[in-house]
């Protein structure tokens, strides 16, 4: 179990912490790097989700800050009991003119693995939004086959008390089976989902320039005014990442946390 929150504030050009607390397994470290954007570090010194952990993280941007959050390492889903449960809930507000960028590393799903994990933000219409939600299906290295799993990811975005986006990821029993038809993920190891929410113009900005950088295997549209959505499948994590780490240089406008590059 664990709980995390992270809250910023505006000081004239810098962005300063303005409420901090942690509990359980959850640590939040802040690297050195550029005052303009706190970068805060997500650490679960539990190494892994299984069946009845329950992960809660909440972050806000206050009005003119900007804030980015990542992980150490990549999240582990791993074999659950069965009937039990692992759960992640995730609550991010952006106030006027402020940034967020949410960009953890991967979860890697386990065979027997369970995890519902859910995504909810809340944002003012001048704010910026960035996401990346990468997933690995199973262990390739060690020639693992996701035979029984079971996922829930759901993503709701509100601006201005308006619903902007929503998407919701399902896998249950055989998902190696599913994951190997051609209309679903084509025998995908990965996939990663990137979405950014800014005024129309940024977003569309930004259109042609990822539509050059995606693979074969993905796609980005402007689903609607101020938003920006991608999708990729790669073979593994690490092909995934030679796309996915272009992508997410160019709409986050500077280098990545390193905890990306380690």
């Amino acid at each position: 179990m664990g709980e995390a929150l992270v809250a910023t504030k505006a000081r004239g050009p810098v962005t300063a912490l303005s409420d901090l607390r942690s509990s359980g397994c959850l640590k939040v470290l802040f690297p050195r790097g550029n005052p303009e954007r706190l970068t805060g570090i997500f650490i679960n010194t539990a190494g892994g989700v299984t069946g009845g952990d329950h992960l809660r993280l909440r972050a806000e941007a206050g009005p003119d800050s900007h804030l980015t959050l990542s992980t150490q390492a990549a999240e582990r889903a791993y074999r659950a009991q069965p009937k039990e449960v692992g759960r992640i809930a995730t609550q991010l507000v952006l106030r006027g003119n402020a940034g967020l960028d949410w960009l953890p590393q991967e979860t890697i799903l386990f065979d027997h693995s369970a995890l519902t994990r859910s995504l909810d933000v809340n944002m003012a219409g001048s704010a910026r939004f960035l996401m990346v939600e990468p997933l690995v299906f199973g262990r390739a290295a060690m020639g693992e086959r996701l035979a029984a799993t079971a996922l829930k990811d759901s993503v709701r975005i509100i601006r201005d008390g308006s619903l902007l986006f929503a998407d919701c990821l399902q896998l249950a029993g055989d998902a190696q089976n599913l994951l190997e038809r051609r209309a679903i993920a084509g025998g995908a190891g990965a996939m990663a989902s990137v979405l950014l929410a800014a005024p129309a113009h940024e977003a569309e900005s930004h259109l042609d320039a990822v539509r050059a950088l995606m693979p074969d295997t993905g796609g980005v549209s402007l689903i609607r005014p101020g938003l920006l959505f991608a999708r990729i499948l790669a073979e593994d994590s690490f092909v995934l990442r030679q796309s996915l780490i272009p992508v997410l240089t160019r709409l986050n406008g500077a280098l990545l946390p390193r905890t990306w590059m380690i």
